[in-house]
């Protein structure tokens, strides 16, 4: 049983919070690009519980900046970008994208105070169509050679989107192969070619079953699980027959990520990002094994059901997730409509701003999750007493070596499911637009 001490310890995530700590190890999704759009390149920004404020230079350059001005503490979101930096709109003064204070032009003209003045700032980097921020002391970690990082452009896609709960029970719903039997239930197959983009439409690989059709039926997934040196490989195992298994793969990237197939030839890189202790964003790089993706067409699918400039969800608390109890009875386990976004973000966001962990009583398919809470307090551990570096901390040399990982959905014999999987991810691979190494010789 997860005690109230421990819970606290792995959800709250200010500065001097343990798994705040922790996580400012690491580089943190901040926004998308887009939201840096050329009509105004500034954006107030909230990660981790910091108010920050992210822009874009002339030079293309990106600044992430406390938020507050140091002269007088004035809202620096509602800043000019112009001259080198951004300018406070109250005294005029400047900084660059390193904190550093360029003009303060109210001043003398012999005045050398802005050599003295540096504001708070913190790296950013461009991957794969998020803005990725580092909030910790030192250097910040090498990322990893994930396949979202090392695929081109033309076929990867980035989204997010905002979740009203804390980060860890968002995390744990994409470590927990079993609910999508019940939470994801569709009554009825769909075509596969109509939903491009749509978890669980597609049909499993080697086969033309639909992956709805599999969820409903075969409700008693086997949960296996394998540490690795990224995290945690998940199996969940349904067997079909006394010939055919369904093998899913699905991975947890510590500290605060999964990847999962979306279909034969894409998946998805999710993160789950706190706003602050009792909000988040998902931030997720889809990618294409095969075809480019069709980026507009997954944008506009997605901007659907979330609203712009802060990517809020349109079925949400207040409107009960848009719940029809007709639809519940003839088409859709949760009568919340086809997306499966909302029916995690019903679960988790009925769980409270902060799940109350004392009062469950978890099963043998939350195994995955039990291993995953161990890890995170070993490495918020690691962190206080400053022995070793946790699980994901990478060096240059160690992020080379972390590639993949591999994702799959497939019909496999069910006397080989263990050799089909590699199989399938070689085959995939095989195919990709971009050279990448055999995943075996990582491993």
């Amino acid at each position: 049983m997860t005690t109230h001490e421990q819970n606290m310890r792995m959800t709250l995530v200010g500065r001097n919070r343990p798994a705040g700590k922790l996580l400012r190890q690491y580089w943190q999704p901040v926004a998308l690009i887009e939201e840096l759009d050329d009509q105004r390149p500034v954006r107030a920004v909230k990660l981790l519980g910091q108010d920050l404020v992210l822009f874009r230079d002339e030079q293309g350059r990106f600044g992430l900046l406390d938020r507050d001005c140091p002269h007088r503490g004035a809202d620096l979101a509602f800043g000019r970008p112009e001259d080198g930096g951004l300018r406070c709109p109250f005294h005029g003064w400047l900084f660059d994208v390193n904190g550093q204070c360029l003009e303060t032009p109210a001043e003398p003209e012999n005045s050398r105070l802005c050599q003295r003045i540096r504001q708070k700032s913190y790296p950013v980097v461009l991957r794969s169509g998020i803005l990725f921020a580092y909030l910790g002391e030192g250097e910040p970690p090498a990322f990893p050679d994930l396949d979202c990082f090392v695929a081109p452009d033309s076929h990867v896609f980035a989204f997010k989107g905002y979740i009203a709960c804390n980060w860890l029970q968002a995390l744990e719903v994409g470590i927990d192969p079993a609910h999508a039997s019940f939470l994801h239930r569709f009554f009825e197959d769909e075509d596969p070619n109509a939903n491009y983009g749509r978890q669980f439409r597609a049909a499993s690989a080697d086969s033309d079953m639909p992956m709805t059709k599999i969820l409903r039926e075969f409700v008693r997934p086997q949960i296996e699980v394998e540490r690795t040196d990224y995290g945690m490989r998940l199996f969940a195992l349904r067997r079909i027959s006394e010939a055919s298994m369904h093998v899913r793969v699905t991975n947890l990237l510590f500290p605060q990520a999964f990847v999962i197939p979306l279909s034969a030839d894409m998946t998805i890189t999710q993160w789950h990002v706190p706003v602050d202790d009792v909000n988040c964003y998902w931030y997720a790089i889809f990618t294409s094994f095969g075809q480019p993706v069709d980026k507009a067409q997954m944008r506009a699918q997605r901007l659907q059901l979330y609203t712009l400039p802060d990517y809020m969800p349109r079925l949400n608390k207040a409107n009960n997730y848009g719940f029809d109890p007709l639809e519940q009875k003839t088409r859709t386990y949760t009568g919340m409509g086809d997306d499966i976004n909302v029916h995690d973000q019903w679960a988790i966001e009925s769980q409270g701003p902060i799940q109350d962990r004392t009062r469950e009583h978890l099963g043998s398919t939350d195994k995955a999750i039990i291993n995953y809470r161990s890890m995170l307090l070993k490495a918020i551990e690691q962190v206080e007493n400053g022995s070793e570096k946790p699980l994901m901390v990478l060096d240059a040399a160690a992020a080379r070596r972390i590639r993949g990982p591999v994702t799959v959905d497939g019909i496999a014999p069910a006397a080989e499911w263990q050799a089909y999987w590699r199989d399938v991810d070689a085959r995939k691979r095989r195919n990709a637009p971009w050279p990448a190494p055999a995943l075996e010789a990582a491993e």
